[in-house]
C-alpha cells in the first residue's frame, strides 16, 4: 500500500468517526427512502442499530412518518437539488425520541430541526440525501416557558387594570 493510500484511509477512519460521534443525527436516504446511513446519535436516541435500520425503508421502521408528507418535502431535494427544512415550530419532531436532558427534563420528548440535503454523485445526479436531526428541545422549553411567564403577566395586569376601574 503507497502512502498515499495509507493517508486516503486514516483520513476516510477519522471522517467516520466524526460521523458517528457528532451530536447531530445524520442519515442518508436513497430516492426510495431506504436508510444508507445511521449514525451514532441516531442509534442513542432511538435505540435501534444501524444495522437493524441499513436498506430498510424509513417507513416501515418509523410508520408515524406520513410517507406522502415526507415525500413532498423530499421531492425538491432529489428533483431540484435544493435543501428543504423542518423546525420544531412547524413540527416538534419527526422522529420521537424520549428526552433524556437533564436540564429540560420537563419535556416529554426531545424538540427537532430537520435539514434535508442533496447528494449529488459525481455525475451530477443526487441519488440519495442526507437528513441532519438538531435537538432542539433547550431552545424550545426556553420558549415555552417565556411564552407562559408572558401570558401570566399579561393575564395579571389585566386583572390589576380591572381592580382600579
Amino acid at each position: 500500500m503507497s502512502q498515499t493510500d495509507l493517508e486516503g484511509l486514516q483520513e476516510f477512519h477519522w471522517m467516520m468517526d466524526m460521523l458517528q460521534s457528532v451530536d447531530v443525527g445524520i442519515v442518508v436516504l436513497d430516492r426510495n427512502y431506504r436508510v444508507k446511513v445511521w449514525n451514532g446519535f441516531m442509534e442513542s436516541h432511538s435505540g435501534i442499530l444501524p444495522s437493524d435500520v441499513r436498506d430498510k425503508s424509513l417507513f416501515s421502521v418509523f410508520p408515524s412518518i406520513t410517507e406522502t408528507w415526507f415525500s413532498k418535502k423530499a421531492r425538491p431535494v432529489f428533483e431540484l437539488k435544493t435543501r428543504a427544512f423542518m423546525t420544531w415550530e412547524q413540527r416538534p419532531y419527526l422522529f420521537k425520541f424520549p428526552n433524556y436532558r437533564p436540564i429540560t427534563g420537563s419535556e416529554p420528548f426531545m424538540y427537532q430541526n430537520i435539514t434535508l440535503s442533496p447528494l449529488v454523485s459525481a455525475n451530477g445526479v443526487v441519488d440519495h440525501i442526507s437528513m441532519m436531526i438538531y435537538d432542539m428541545t433547550d431552545i424550545a422549553a426556553g420558549k415555552k416557558q417565556l411564552e407562559a411567564l408572558q401570558v401570566h403577566q399579561s393575564e395579571e395586569e389585566e386583572r390589576k387594570g380591572r381592580t382600579f376601574l
